[in-house]
């Protein structure tokens, strides 16, 4: 088919080019004056990307848009990469070793300094400090099965793994310092093979006995919220898993002032203050960023 081409003034021309251009670059470029926040795919991503959102929101002119629930940490560094993304929470332990395939480290400081420092020589990302907490993993048994047994580490609970059967999500049977190392270290052999969950049913699947023993997260709501034990992981098979801001070179480069406000919330989430608001929504259903709102302005961020 061909293509009837009017003929146009000059001038007329020259304003219907300017004015194309002008739609192209509102519908798909992003403005100079956007931020993108990232989230993995649980409630407390949910709520870590809405507290930088918000505050971003308060301390900035930027215009902030939120991408969450982009499945693991593999996604989100790509969004970060490609640009799709400018910043997300990460967790010290899974940087090292998902995404920088180092080994596993113990000591908080130096696993953060390293990831820090590759971070930003790999991939021109700046790895911040951490909010304040640590959400290790937590290997997780009934509480009343703890009691009788007189269970308190997963050295104690592994004489009784025969007789179990467990249940982790599917990125833990998958990455390095998920259950592989774990049951090396520890000598673990369950009853049957492990049964691949979906991590909001972990907990219900261990509380209505589909399974006994689980692999949660140390910043769980429902931990404080229900008979469960958590067993301590005596060995120190788990590295750290400290909560740090991750963005672009590029994004603080443009807007210095998206840094400084996201540094404020250095130090400022501890433990507690994280299972609670992961309880308030995946235990009591609020909203996640009615939840991030409150926690905000108790603490003088809004």
């Amino acid at each position: 088919m061909k293509l009837l081409r009017a003929r146009l003034p000059f001038g007329a021309s020259l304003s219907l080019a300017i004015l194309l251009a002008a739609l192209i670059t509102g519908c798909g470029g992003r403005r100079d004056d956007t931020i993108v926040i990232g989230s993995k795919n649980f409630p407390e991503q949910a709520l870590l990307g809405e507290i930088l959102a918000q505050h971003l929101e308060a301390r900035t002119h930027l215009r902030v848009e939120r991408r969450f629930y982009l499945a693991g940490s593999y996604i989100c560094q790509q969004a970060l990469l490609s640009g799709r993304i400018d910043a997300y929470v990460e967790y010290t332990g899974t940087a090292l070793t998902a995404i920088l395939h180092d080994p596993i480290e113990s000591d908080p400081a130096a696993v953060f300094g390293k990831v820090q420092a590759e971070y930003k020589k790999r991939f021109q990302l700046e790895v911040m400090p951490s909010l304040g907490f640590n959400n290790t993993f937590a290997i997780v048994i009934r509480g009343e099965d703890a009691r009788r047994l007189h269970l308190t580490t997963l050295t104690e609970a592994a004489a009784y793994a025969p007789q179990w059967r467990a249940g982790f999500g599917y990125e833990f049977m998958e990455r390095p310092d998920g259950y592989d190392g774990l049951a090396r270290v520890y000598g673990l052999r369950f009853a049957a093979a492990p049964r691949i969950l979906d991590l909001g049913l972990l907990y219900r699947a261990l509380l209505d006995r589909q399974v006994d023993l689980v692999a949660g997260n140390s910043t769980d709501g429902l931990l404080a919220a229900r008979d469960l034990v958590v067993l301590e992981d005596n060995k120190h098979y788990f590295p750290p898993y400290e909560a740090v801001p991750i963005a672009r070179d590029q994004t603080f480069a443009r807007h210095p002032e998206a840094r400084a406000a996201i540094a404020e919330l250095a130090g400022k989430i501890s433990d507690a203050e994280m299972q609670k608001m992961n309880y308030a929504v995946a235990g009591q259903g609020q909203d996640a960023s009615d939840v991030a709102r409150e926690f905000l302005h108790s603490k003088g961020l809004d």
